[in-house]
């Protein structure tokens, strides 16, 4: 014991650098699809016109906008909400499988099975020259986009209990540069068609999309092979096996099942800071572009800085926090200056408070998602990081399927005050909740 634990010690910050690249990769790819949303609508109407799956579809939608008086703005937010309801579902339903599976059999097969069906989604999406094949792809991204609570539970194999939450900060800033990066490199290769060049590629599927599809899947081949070559098994020989057989399961029953209340309290304090957040990060762009006329590259501007600010937060300011200030605590301050950033941004009257709201946003959420995800990891026990760990990323999963329509039809039928007072509220109630939650043992 003597002579493994300097080894151990030793591998550590190359195991973290392992991980940060992985999840790093993997979300570069998972956001590129972002800023394309109203330009793929656009192109598989013009393919599809209203017909099969995409035209059953959108007379739903149609339907459903008429009916809340609103057939101008709420029609393409329904559509967009929709298709990024069926990614998330699928990440809802999965998420705790992939991460009870890693308990049983390890991380790196699991992230080497998980990435390697990430990249098929992505190879078909770069074919899909009609709707119902763009919808396979989305489909099956989901279904293996679980893999990230996997990640995430070999950083709590490889990082003590008093470095656990410090470890997670880093996470954090792996999932902020990620998905800044993502739709920029999505907004850049979407100038690339290569139809415009080799029109008779159309018979093989290929759509204005392909080359960001294409990038994607380059990225996940990238991830796979860095996986191979660098990513050691993390999980104990002792904890290997021990944990429930993994299964398909009823994930509303996973998560009530849970026999710790702690990390029940901690999952409940999340998942309403998700849906606030999540109504926040779907509607900010509209609200900008009504209330101060910003354009594509003005919102690019302003996700950018929200980016970066969260970037700085996980990365550094929690690094130098935890450690001096008990996580619960970090958590608390977290939702409060995401009450006061929800607050500033739903009443904005100037673009300086819109960016001083997302600032605050930012902020707060830097601290509360490494604080929260630290205590669930500390909460339980070694051998169950993976599926406790995926029924907490199951739940944000959950929160992003359900408000982005939601919060559509609050923010273009009672408008963007009522919607942000609504999340304000949300985020008070997980602050309230932070007081019920026990110290974990160190």
């Amino acid at each position: 014991m003597s002579h493994s634990a300097p080894a151990a010690a030793s591998k550590r910050p190359l195991s973290l650098g392992v991980i940060f690249l992985t999840l790093y990769i993997d979300l570069i790819g998972f956001s590129i699809v972002f800023p394309l949303g109203p330009d793929l609508l656009r192109f598989y109407l013009d393919a599809d016109g209203n017909h099969g799956v995409l035209g059953a579809l959108l007379g739903q939608i149609n339907a459903l906008a008429s009916a809340l008086g609103n057939t101008t703005h709420l029609p393409e937010v329904l559509f967009g909400g929709i298709i990024a309801s069926v990614f998330s579902v699928l990440q809802f339903v999965f998420s705790p499988f992939w991460g009870g599976l890693s308990d049983r059999v390890g991380r790196r097969p699991v992230l080497l099975y998980t990435v390697a069906g990430t990249a098929l989604s992505y190879l078909i999406w770069a074919l899909s020259g009609s709707f119902w094949l763009f919808l396979v792809a989305r489909i099956l991204g989901g279904l293996f986009g679980g893999n990230l609570s996997v990640a995430t539970a070999a950083v709590a194999d490889v990082t003590s209990r008093s470095e656990r939450s410090k470890a997670m900060g880093l996470v954090g800033a792996a999932f902020g540069l990620g998905l800044v990066t993502g739709p920029l490199v999505g907004a850049l290769s979407a100038k690339f068609n290569l139809l415009t060049t080799w029109p008779e590629l159309a018979s093989w599927g290929v759509n204005p999309f392909t080359v960001p599809a294409l990038v994607a899947f380059l990225l996940s081949l990238l991830n796979l092979v860095w996986i191979r070559a660098r990513f050691n098994e993390t999980l104990a020989p002792a904890a290997a096996g021990r944990s429930a057989e993994p299964r398909l399961r009823n994930p509303i029953s996973a998560i009530l099942g849970l026999d710790n209340a702690a990390v029940r309290g901690a999952n409940l304090v999340g998942f309403l800071y998700q849906l606030a957040f999540v109504a926040m990060e779907t509607s900010l762009v509209f609200l900008s572009a009504e209330r101060f006329h910003y354009g594509p590259m003005d919102n690019g501007k302003l996700m950018g800085f929200l980016g970066v600010c969260s970037i700085i937060t996980q990365g550094y300011i929690v690094r130098k926090l935890v450690g001096r200030v008990r996580e619960t605590r970090l958590l608390a301050i977290g939702l409060i200056c995401s009450t006061a950033g929800l607050l500033g941004v739903g009443f904005a009257t100037t673009p300086a408070m819109l960016y001083a709201g997302v600032a605050a946003l930012a902020f707060g959420g830097g601290l509360i998602n490494p604080a929260n995800t630290g205590l669930i990891s500390l909460y339980a026990k070694p051998e169950e990081q993976g599926r406790v760990l995926g029924i907490y990323r199951s739940l944000g999963s959950l929160a992003r399927a359900v408000t982005p329509i939601c919060a559509g039809i609050l923010y273009w039928t009672a408008g963007s005050q009522a919607l942000y007072a609504v999340a304000a509220v949300l985020a008070v109630a997980a602050c309230a909740a932070t007081f019920r939650l026990p110290q974990p043992e160190r």
